[in-house]
């Protein structure tokens, strides 16, 4: 008996597109999202026993409380227990993990996991700040960015193994090539690789070696899903279940780990395979947080895709390209499709679940039975990894 025939299962969801949206704020945002995931869950309001919430904030808004905000854009949910979950980049997905172990422990049968961010309302500049918070201030604030902390990883990399910037703007390349069929996408454009391997005014370089390319945007949107109790789920349209999950974490500071071993990555998606029961020859599709192209790169190592220091072979071999062997990223990643922080970890989850159900439209695989998501806070601080398959 595999585990998704025990645990909760995702039921429904809703999207918003990601950009730079008009809702004013992550009320609106939170909104925009919750009733429509009950109604495609086609669960009524008074059947829902809890609200996970996945907000990052930290500056982005002086309104915080988040949990308390689904209430106040929906009325209907305001009496309904309600908590905020926080996780850096990973936020979405710890949201979700609570929902699950919540209907899983028995306290109750249903809930609603909502992820949001709004992140274009400050300046640039306040961006990169408030994204430092995901790092260790006391030894990593001179940095002046997140992108900083993963461009002296990058250097690191190419220092260690070789200049990579051709393979980094090709996985950039073949993200925005998948981004193109993704309606919720920020970026539908082709950018190919020549664009992306060169530096110039309308792609500069960011945090060297990384260009504008190798960074996921700065992004507004919402996403959510409803998980239920099996009893509940076999009375719904649809019914995804988690064959596997794992969160696993490692240190904060740069300084006491090698980062380019992304050790807590391999753990969590290893943790999940083997709880699933199969290897990574079973997966149909991975959905892989892509914040910048190097983490990419380094997650297929860690996922034993390849050797460290030879996840080249991966993007030489065509292996995680849309017909290749392993397709990642079909739905453009973090890279087209964006990255609000607290969304992006349920967004993924979305993405995988229509992929399993056949409802990803121009996305979808001419397979897709067995479906990974890993999600990451901070330099693969925080891990999550889901193995996902569909139960009716």
């Amino acid at each position: 008996m595999t585990r998704a025939v025990k645990t909760p299962r995702i039921i429904g969801w809703s999207h918003t597109g990601f950009g730079k949206r008009a809702e004013p704020d992550t009320e609106a945002l939170l909104a925009a999202v919750s009733a429509d995931a009950l109604a495609h869950a086609e669960l009524p309001v008074e059947d829902l026993d809890g609200i996970f919430v996945g907000v990052y904030n930290n500056g982005f808004s002086r309104q915080d409380f988040q949990a308390a905000l689904v209430g106040v854009g929906q009325e209907r949910l305001s009496r309904i227990p309600a908590t905020r979950l926080e996780n850096a980049c990973a936020t979405g997905s710890a949201a979700l993990y609570a929902a699950l172990d919540f209907v899983a422990a028995g306290r109750g049968r249903t809930a609603l996991v909502i992820g949001a961010e709004k992140m274009t309302g400050v300046p640039g500049d306040e961006v990169g700040d408030i994204l430092l918070s995901a790092s260790y201030r006391k030894e990593e604030a001179d940095y002046g960015s997140f992108a900083a902390v993963f461009g002296t990883i990058a250097a690191a990399y190419f220092e260690r193994h070789g200049d990579h910037r051709d393979v980094l703007a090709r996985i950039a390349a073949k993200n925005h090539r998948n981004g193109v069929a993704n309606p919720w996408a920020q970026i539908r454009k082709d950018l190919g690789f020549e664009f992306c391997n060169t530096v110039s005014d309308r792609n500069p370089l960011v945090a060297d070696p990384l260009r504008r390319t190798d960074c996921s945007l700065v992004s507004d949107g919402a996403a959510a899903v409803v998980v239920a109790s099996p009893d509940i789920a076999a009375r719904a349209p649809r019914a995804v279940g988690f064959r596997g999950r794992a969160h696993a974490n490692d240190a904060l500071p740069l300084s006491r780990r090698d980062p380019l071993e992304f050790a807590g990555a391999r753990d969590a998606f290893g943790a999940a395979l083997a709880e699933a029961g199969i290897t990574l020859d079973d997966l149909d599709l991975i959905e892989t947080h892509d914040c910048f192209t190097i983490a990419e790169l380094l997650q297929y190592e860690a996922f034993g895709l390849a050797e460290r220091g030879k996840g080249r072979r991966v993007v030489d071999e065509g292996l995680a390209e849309r017909d290749g062997k392993l397709p990642i990223n079909v739905s453009g990643g973090l890279k087209a499709k964006g990255h609000p922080v607290g969304a992006t970890g349920v967004s993924m989850h979305v993405l995988a679940a229509m992929q399993l159900t056949g409802q990803a439209a121009d996305l979808q695989l001419p397979r897709a039975d067995l479906a990974a998501v890993f999600n990451m806070g901070g330099a693969a601080v925080a891990n999550y990894a889901s193995v996902l398959e569909r139960v009716r």
